[in-house]
């Protein structure tokens, strides 16, 4: 799972600051320590779906520090889109691999869309891509 580094930083209102140095436009706040880590993973995920829109490049996750854990779907759909991108295709194309209508294929790369694993699964393969799920205790 995508992790990303945070910096929760104690406001002059009695909330909790919190950033992310690898992705700067993410700046949010909580009034307990679990609020502003709940508030910086909508945060988070708002900011990347927008850089997808933009057809930007995704930065590493970062695992050193306080970590916010992204959902699965989430890494796995960040993960198809970094695939697509270094396989130097379009969702045009990959449509096309899948025999997918463009909104379909648009979809997997919206990450408010609760798409199938299956979906993704196919797309990976159409890209020569593959994943694996590894299970760990709870931290």
């Amino acid at each position: 799972m995508l992790a990303y580094h945070v910096e929760l930083t104690p406001d002059d209102n009695d909330t909790l600051l919190v950033t992310c140095p690898s992705l700067p436009m993410v700046v949010s706040f909580g009034d307990t320590r679990e609020e502003a880590l709940r508030h910086a993973r909508d945060a988070i995920e708002t900011a990347l779906a927008s850089m997808i829109a933009d057809g930007e490049d995704i930065p590493p996750a970062d695992p050193a520090g306080i970590l916010v854990r992204l959902p699965m779907l989430t890494t796995l759909k960040i993960e198809l889109y970094r695939a697509v991108g270094a396989a130097g295709i379009t969702r045009a194309e990959l449509g096309r691999r899948l025999g997918w209508k463009r909104e379909s294929v648009d979809r997997l790369f919206r990450l408010d869309h609760a798409s199938r694993l299956e979906q993704i699964e196919a797309a990976m393969a159409a890209v020569g891509k593959t994943f694996e799920i590894e299970v760990q205790a709870a931290a």
